[in-house]
């Protein structure tokens, strides 16, 4: 069983950057990680994921060549840059991971065992 911690949540002005970061209580290199955003009133949705090890990676088609995922195992965390924000953008970002999802089954939310508690994305226009 893995806990999970996301921290480096703000407030930006949309065009902005940050970098959320995951840290988890130990060894994630044979999980498959994620991160999902949820907006109030909306349900949870895909951002982008990672493959065990360094990779690959997907993401959603909305944040694609705006974000990047990333993780490094030998610190046990998982990183989100995200570059040229919107308001849009707006949500809480959770982390999350898995050690027996598929690969075609990533961008599903109800796959994942293992859960942080969240930290707040706010993007100003």
């Amino acid at each position: 069983q893995v806990q999970l911690v996301e921290s480096g949540g703000g407030l930006v002005q949309a065009g902005g950057s940050l970098r959320l970061s995951c840290v988890a209580s130990g060894s994630t290199s044979r999980y498959r990680m994620a991160w999902f955003r949820q907006a109030p009133g909306k349900e949870r949705e895909f951002v982008a994921a990672i493959n065990r090890g360094s990779g690959p990676t997907y993401y959603d088609d909305s944040v694609k060549g705006r974000f990047t995922i990333s993780r490094d195992n030998a610190k046990n965390t998982l990183i989100l840059e995200m570059n040229s924000l919107k308001p849009e953008d707006t949500a809480v970002y959770y982390c999350a991971a898995s050690q027996t999802i598929i690969l075609s089954s990533m961008r599903g939310p109800d796959n994942y065992a293992y859960w942080g508690q969240g930290t707040q994305v706010t993007i100003s226009s």
